[in-house]
This record gives C-alpha cells, sequence and structure tokens, in this order.
C-alpha cells in the first residue's frame, strides 16, 4: 500500500532464540530505549515492555539457574 504524504511507521525486527523448534517461542525487539517481549503463537496480543536493565537482570537470573526448578 502506497502512503503519500505520510512517512511509513517501521517496523520492529523481532527476534526469537536459536533453539526454538517449533515455532511456538518467545519473541523480542528493542524499540524506543525498551524491551518488549511477545508470544510467536499469539502475535496479535499486547507485548509485555521493559526496561534494558529489568530484561538483563532477568537474562542474568536464566544464566544463573534462578529459575531451573520451573523446568522440573
Amino acid at each position: 500500500m502506497q502512503l503519500y504524504g505520510a512517512v511509513r511507521a517501521r517496523q520492529p525486527a523481532w527476534r526469537r532464540a536459536s533453539f526454538c523448534a517449533s515455532g511456538e517461542c518467545v519473541e523480542v525487539t528493542r524499540r524506543d530505549g525498551m524491551i518488549f517481549v511477545r508470544s510467536s503463537s499469539e502475535r496479535w496480543r499486547p507485548a509485555l515492555r521493559y526496561t534494558p536493565e529489568e530484561f538483563r537482570s532477568f537474562a542474568d537470573g536464566i544464566k544463573a539457574g534462578e529459575f531451573d526448578d520451573l523446568l522440573a
């Protein structure tokens, strides 16, 4: 669709982990200084929004094994 007199909004580049084999994974993107997280299988739902510090803290917790008990 051609837009005249307006700049087309750039869509964020959503990424998912390379470990995602099923296609039903978490996707992330960065926009306006925030980290957005959504479900790849439910893209119509609103994305969750976090500051980079909040997201880093969560990722560090995953790497440290703080949530491993949830997988048992």
